[in-house]
């Protein structure tokens, strides 16, 4: 089976304006599958938007399917950034008979992406999708680091004679799932009275990552280590304030400023690590004068943006561009190692795998900032590290 069997080609002319793109806009510099699906040989093409039209399983947003197009509208009129962007629109996933036919060929399109190098950039549909897109990463056959950016934890059980997944209850799947390949997951912005004290206790005890949406309102520079360690990443645009996103109907008063959403996907561009990326529960029948729309366009110029400002800092080699920082905990049991790369001045701490652990390491690296070298310094141990050594126990 061919990805283009996937694939509706696109009617480029429905999101061109009337005078067509200017020479220095990102639909002119673009390349669409509208006639004959596009050859992706490996070097090619470095992102690749796929639109998905399937909103069979979110939750009260039904019409987030429709997504893609009003999106298209508003990123092709952005101008491309200091440098030379190779993208690939791919055109929209046809939904399919049921909705695990749309997850398998949104599943396939990200695996045969991943392995091209091409990093996928979905967009429509309900946030269920990001089950497809981490069952990808079970072919590829690695650990995978998740971060879910969101206002919620989509824990919620399916009813017993349901086996469907919905943009509620995802996580559930994506944790219970076997074989288990999945090694961390965080949350970026929940707020506290849309989760439950159970479902806090879940993430503790499994000793993944939860970070309240007032961690992040003084210092959202907190959230780029988080996003750094994604292997891909899910943006539910609800955990946008409704002031700022309101095309979705779900929406709330609370959560990320527009321009906070933007960084953020910024930062998640320039993870040397992340390989797929998709931005979800946009739902343009509650659109106004297309503005969340353009804000939705401006997440990924950024997210783009990101991409082609990458240091090719991870992994660390070689070594003689990076500096090693040392600091002895309080107690005198041991010695905690930090790694800052001279080329982008970003941190990474080691943690030690167990005796029992990986053959071919000795340490594994998580993003860190710069504070959490100076709590170890001052002989405390970081939460992080901390949780880090548990999951690798």
């Amino acid at each position: 089976m061919s990805l283009s069997d996937f694939f509706s080609p696109l009617s480029v002319e429905k999101f061109t304006p009337k005078k067509g793109f200017y020479t220095t806009q990102i639909g002119a510099k673009a390349q669409f599958h509208t006639e004959y699906f596009p050859d992706l040989e490996k070097g090619k093409y470095d992102i690749a938007i796929i639109g998905v039209n399937e909103d069979r399983g979110t939750v009260d947003n039904s019409g987030c399917g429709l997504a893609p197009d009003y999106f298209r509208s508003q990123f092709y009129i952005l101008h491309e950034g200091p440098y030379i962007s190779r993208i690939i629109d791919l055109g929209n996933i046809i939904a399919g008979k049921s909705i695990s036919d749309t997850y398998f060929a949104l599943k396939t399109t990200v695996e045969e992406l991943v392995k091209l190098n091409i990093v996928p950039v979905i967009i429509g549909g309900g946030q269920d999708l990001t089950y497809a897109q981490y069952m990808a990463y079970e072919a590829l056959e690695q650990k995978v680091d998740l971060v879910v950016v969101d206002s919620k934890f989509d824990l919620e059980e399916d009813e017993p004679d349901n086996n469907t997944t919905t943009s509620q209850s995802y996580l559930s799947k994506i944790f219970l799932h076997q074989p288990n390949y999945l090694f961390n997951f965080s949350n970026i912005g929940y707020q506290t009275y849309f989760v439950s004290q159970e479902s806090l206790k879940v993430m503790d005890k499994l000793y993944f990552d939860a970070h309240r949406l007032g961690e992040f309102m003084n210092d959202l520079t907190i959230a780029e280590p988080i996003v750094r360690n994604a292997n891909m990443l899910s943006f539910d645009v609800s955990s946008i304030r409704s002031a700022d996103m309101c095309a979705n109907y779900n929406a709330v008063p609370n959560g990320f400023f527009g321009q906070d959403a933007c960084r953020i996907a910024r930062y998640a561009g320039m993870s040397d690590k992340l390989t797929s990326i998709g931005f979800y529960e946009f739902n343009p029948a509650f659109d106004q004068n297309a503005q969340s729309a353009m804000l939705l366009a401006q997440m990924v110029w950024y997210f783009v943006d990101g991409v082609y400002n990458r240091k090719q800092d991870f992994p660390l080699t070689p070594k003689s561009q990076y500096l090693i920082y040392r600091a002895s905990l309080k107690d005198g049991s041991g010695e905690m190692n930090f790694v800052k790369s001279k080329k982008s001045d970003r941190w990474w701490m080691q943690v030690p795998y167990p005796s029992n652990g990986s053959k071919n390491e000795r340490y594994h690296l998580v993003p860190c900032r710069y504070e959490d070298y100076q709590m170890a310094i001052n002989g405390e141990m970081p939460n992080l590290w901390w949780r880090t050594f548990q999951k690798l126990s």
